[in-house]
């Protein structure tokens, strides 16, 4: 070999950076000496050849430490920490070779998801969400596993029923006696005289457990009606006082300001109105609706000896006495913020809606009846409210309706069943108020925080178990809408003038389908009714995954191997046509 060509500069590209064929200087210089080289570079040199550097080799062991050696986002075995954005050349688009639809490939003919069925992005399957407060096993879930609770069901349909619930306009009486003939067994009207229609509400039906008139509390007998609003058509509760008669027109504006009071823990008002479709003079209260509520004193109340009014049923657990404080003081701090006061904290007037959840009811009431006192001093109605909350919680604890008539036995009862602290709080609510200046209701909040933040965790927990029973409704429409749609294709007698269109095609191949999900037997002939088996079928539909499945005609002579994404196609297809009809029309 001549020298000159040993010799030789080695080949550079045109356009590459020198400092890229440094690894070839380096070889050149062991094997001839180093010649005078000719910093022009020659456009007739080859490309150069990469060497091979695994993708976990540190760039200190390369020749030269300013070599640029850019990593593809898309690789993935390579952990880069650079945005996919700016990885690379920040000028020039990355290419993901994992993508099916690509603009910078050239060879179009290898992705086949241009032309064909692009099956989208789907979210299903009923992806488990936590906190799982069950240790089970993959294979030890159920059919009952995709649907909410049966506990919470039924509450939630009982509460649906009782909100949809109306009065009967007949009564048909059951007695059937052998000595009565057809003739005395008549249909009574239920002598009502509830009017139809009140202002916009109408179906009304009493809400009151007794039929007894009492004035004690507001001084004018009160009934409670549920209605339907012609509005908005949501249901509403109508707080009655018989025999009001309104002298000021300003007092009944006083309920305006409670239209804005917003807390969690007060029954919301909408509207008070005088009206005389009840046959006098009535003064209503709208507020929502809580359908199957219970009062505290219905709740803890009612389990009454009838000897000596002693109370039969256990005591509250103190656990639930220092949520009900936490929520009262809750609902009075939204209330004290607004400049008003409740006024009504009594047993008989705080609803119960859920477990262990209350609600102040019957509020803003005696800012109407009472306005003039409710304008000249509202601090001490303030304070008095505090009074009437360490009163209920004394009453609640004694777990006896008469149990303030006796305070120091009802005191020494809290001091042997429940701690000093509890008690400490209900006698600093119960205190005169000349010897504490410094009542508020911040003070007593600051006291109990630590209790506040137990009853937020529970509330907290709840909420996780909510998202947890929801999600697990979340897909349900999805085979809903899957079984409308085969229903639609299935059996149909004739379409677009074919009456063999639903026997012929991808159609044939869904006929066969609902057989194998829904119409299977056992060895002995008997129906296979299997839940589990229709809802993992439909699932694996909706999903067009590969899995093929084998499906067989009635006469059992053919047989057919298909995959779910082909009969997904074919849900699909049919359906367009159908409903490509129908536009038409």
């Amino acid at each position: 070999m001549s020298p000159k060509v040993a010799n030789a500069a080695p080949f550079m590209p045109k356009g590459s950076n020198p400092a890229d064929v440094s690894w070839i200087a380096v070889r050149h210089e062991t094997a001839t000496p180093p010649v005078p080289q000719d910093h022009h570079i020659p456009e007739w040199a080859p490309p150069e050849v990469p060497e091979f550097v695994p993708h976990t080799f540190d760039s200190m062991h390369l020749g030269d430490p300013t070599t640029n050696t850019s990593l593809n986002p898309y690789d993935p075995f390579v952990t880069s920490t650079t945005p996919l954005s700016s990885a690379g050349n920040p000028n020039q688009p990355q290419i993901n070779p994992y993508a099916q639809e690509s603009a910078t490939n050239s060879n179009t003919a290898f992705y086949q998801g241009q032309s064909g069925y692009a099956q989208p992005l789907q979210y299903h399957l009923y992806a488990p969400i936590g906190p799982h407060r069950e240790n089970l096993l993959a294979y030890q879930r159920t059919a009952h596993d995709f649907f909410i609770s049966d506990n919470l069901r039924e509450e939630l349909q009982r509460k649906s029923e009782a909100s949809l619930q109306v009065l009967p306009s007949k009564i048909a009486t059951p007695q059937l006696d052998s000595g009565k003939d057809m003739k005395s067994i008549l249909s009574k009207k239920i002598d009502s005289t509830l009017p139809a229609q009140i202002d916009h509400f109408h179906s009304l039906v009493p809400l009151d457990i007794t039929n007894q008139k009492s004035a004690a509390f507001f001084e004018y007998p009160s009934w409670v009606y549920k209605v339907v609003s012609s509005k908005d058509g949501n249901t509403y509760a109508l707080r009655r006082l018989e025999g009001y008669r309104l002298t000021n027109e300003r007092a009944i504006r006083a309920i305006q300001a409670w239209k804005r009071v917003s807390s969690g823990n007060v029954v919301t008002i909408h509207d008070a109105f005088t009206t005389r479709a009840f046959g006098d003079s009535s003064l209503v209260f709208v507020t929502d609706y809580h359908p199957l509520s219970k009062t505290l004193a219905e709740q803890h109340l009612n389990s009454v000896n009838r000897y000596s009014a002693r109370p039969t049923g256990a005591h509250v657990p103190e656990q639930v006495l220092w949520s009900y404080m936490v929520q009262i003081a809750s609902a009075l701090k939204t209330i004290h913020g607004a400049g008003l006061a409740a006024r009504s904290i009594d047993a008989s007037k705080i609803l119960v809606t859920s477990k262990n959840r209350i609600r102040l009811n019957a509020c803003g009431v005696f800012d109407v009846l009472h306005h003039e006192r409710s304008q000249i001093g509202m601090p001490e109605l303030q304070l008095d409210d505090l009074t009437q909350f360490g009163r209920l919680l004394l009453l609640i604890s004694s777990n006896n309706p008469a149990g303030l008539n006796n305070m120091p036995k009802t005191m020494e009862l809290l001091s042997r069943h429940y701690t000093s602290h509890l008690k400490d709080c209900v006698v600093w609510l119960l205190g005169p108020t000349q010897a504490q200046s410094h009542k508020s209701l911040d003070n007593f909040i600051s006291a109990i925080s630590g209790h506040i933040m137990t009853v937020f965790d529970n509330t907290l927990h709840l909420d996780d178990q909510l998202n947890t029973d929801l999600s697990r409704e979340l897909e349900n429409a999805r085979l809903v809408r899957l079984m409308s749609k085969l229903n639609f294709i299935n059996e149909r007698p004739e379409f677009d003038h074919d009456r063999q269109w639903a026997e012929t095609g991808e159609r044939y191949f869904l006929k066969l389908f609902r057989d194998y999900v829904f119409h299977q037997v056992d060895a002995q002939g008997n129906p296979v009714i299997d839940l589990a088996h229709v809802l993992l079928c439909l699932n694996k539909l909706d999903a067009g995954i590969d899995e093929r499945v084998s499906l067989v005609s009635r006469d059992e002579q053919n047989l057919f191997i298909i995959s779910y994404k082909e009969l997904k196609r074919g849900v699909e297809a049919a359906f367009q046509d159908l409903s490509k009809s129908a536009r038409r029309v």
